[in-house]
């Protein structure tokens, strides 16, 4: 067989494994989503500021790092917190090109909240409190 020959075949097969390769990147991707469920349900949910539902909800987000949490829901009091979304160990610099490869990956992450109920101050309790304190602060200290 002549050296241009096997060139030409050699190219073809090349140009096969190219689109073969090229044909696998593009039907692969992976998934990824939280899912945010919270004590009550019901919830308001802000990631990074940004309103994405209320509870139980799923939702995908593209980046691993750390999210600014907000939950809102009437008679509790509001919930500021923060909440890493770790990668698996396949998604790390490496083993991430092969797992973009294989068609319907996913990344699901779980994230559960407690919302705390809001304490009902009585007013009339709130004046009294008041009176007692400024009677205390009027009062002449011990000391002169």
């Amino acid at each position: 067989m002549s050296p241009m020959l096997r060139t030409g075949h050699l190219h073809q097969r090349l140009s096969a494994f190219a689109l073969t390769l090229g044909l696998l990147i593009l039907s692969g991707c992976v998934d990824r989503t939280i899912s945010i469920t919270s004590t009550p349900s019901g919830a308001l949910v802000y990631l990074n500021d940004e309103e994405v539902g209320r509870t139980p909800l799923v939702t995908p987000f593209t980046f691993y790092g750390v999210y600014d949490v907000r939950l809102e829901k009437d008679g509790y009091e509001p919930m500021w917190t923060s909440e890493r979304a770790a990668p698996p160990w396949w998604e790390y610099p490496g083993p991430d090109l092969l797992a973009e490869m294989v068609p319907n990956g996913e990344a699901h992450l779980n994230w559960h909240f407690y919302l705390v109920p809001k304490e009902e101050v009585d007013p009339d309790i709130l004046v009294d409190h008041a009176r007692q304190l400024r009677a205390k602060l009027n009062r002449p200290s011990d000391d002169e």
